[in-house]
């Protein structure tokens, strides 16, 4: 070929590239000006998020300008939470219904969503010691600790104690719910009694024992995992759902991690504004174990 004809080649290339350049911008306004205007009688995106109702709830109340923020990520987790709920209390039913597939779905939305709850602190560490001081006096004994979702999920999760209700006394319907949550099955209770159903011999102390305390281990409940995951063929639905668990707790972890290291770099051991001794009382947090024998059978098989 030619340097003539190359240079003929290009030429045509480069109008073949601008026509179709020109013919999507085309289409693309064609598909603009035929897009719904009149929302008088139907739903827009605003009005089906309610997303007046969203922003109003964003109400700073200094000038500083990270309280925004603050108020914003504290928001979204928040939302993220009530989603984990949801998803654990679907999963948690079908688990009660004998069900061990459907669940898998529910406790990947989980993990999906803590993960976004994890990343979400990553914004938050933008926020120096300098900036929060602006505005921390402001919203005096308010604490992430007061959270009425992250406590439901701890205690659907199994990380219990009846203390923790205390904050929640002036909200008479949040701590009905709480409550309920902490005197029923854990996501681990339920795993357990599947366990059972499937002949596994766990004793009563395991399949009956007081839902209001933390999971304890067990040499029984060890033994019936390391039944599973020695012949994750027979018992492969159980199997799974105990590795979706552990996605679960690890990814708790992580979160309260980076919990603990965002509260360290903008606070470092002053107490935290619940009233906890704010980065001890998170580090502590850190050794709490939700399914202690999904960790220890990996170390026995």
């Amino acid at each position: 070929m030619t340097g003539s004809e190359r240079g003929a080649g290009d030429h045509a290339d480069s109008h073949s590239a601008d026509d179709y350049s020109a013919d999507q911008h085309s289409a693309d306004q064609h598909s603009a000006e035929r897009a719904h205007r009149d929302f008088t009688r139907s739903l827009s995106y605003g009005d089906y998020l309610q997303l007046d109702t969203l922003k109003a709830a964003h109400r700073p109340v200094t000038a500083a300008h990270d309280e925004h923020l603050f108020i914003a990520v504290h928001h979204v987790s928040e939302l993220w939470l009530e989603l984990i709920v949801r998803e654990l209390e679907a999963a948690m039913a079908q688990l009660a219904g004998g069900i061990t597939d459907a669940p898998l779905k529910g406790l990947t939305r989980v993990v999906r969503a803590q993960e976004q709850l994890t990343n979400a602190w990553e914004v938050l560490k933008t926020m120096t010691p300098a900036d929060y001081l602006q505005f921390r006096e402001a919203f005096g004994q308010a604490s992430g600790f007061q959270s009425a979702a992250y406590r439901l999920v701890e205690f659907l999760l199994g990380n219990r104690h009846a203390t923790l209700l205390g904050p929640h006394e002036h909200r008479p319907e949040v701590h009905a719910r709480l409550s309920a949550a902490l005197h029923a099955p854990s996501v681990y209770d339920l795993t357990l009694r599947l366990l059972a159903a499937r002949g596994l011999p766990l004793p009563p102390e395991v399949l009956a024992r007081d839902p209001c305390l933390p999971p304890t281990p067990h040499p029984a409940v060890l033994d019936a995992w390391l039944t599973v995951y020695r012949d994750p063929d027979t018992y492969w639905d159980l199997y799974e759902l105990a590795e979706k668990l552990l996605d679960v707790e690890d990814n708790f972890r992580r979160w309260r991690f980076n919990h603990l290291t965002t509260v360290e770099r903008t606070i470092g051991l002053r107490r935290g504004s619940g009233g906890t001794s704010g980065a001890g009382y998170l580090a502590r947090a850190l050794g709490v174990v939700l399914f202690p024998e999904l960790w220890e059978v990996r170390t026995n098989l």
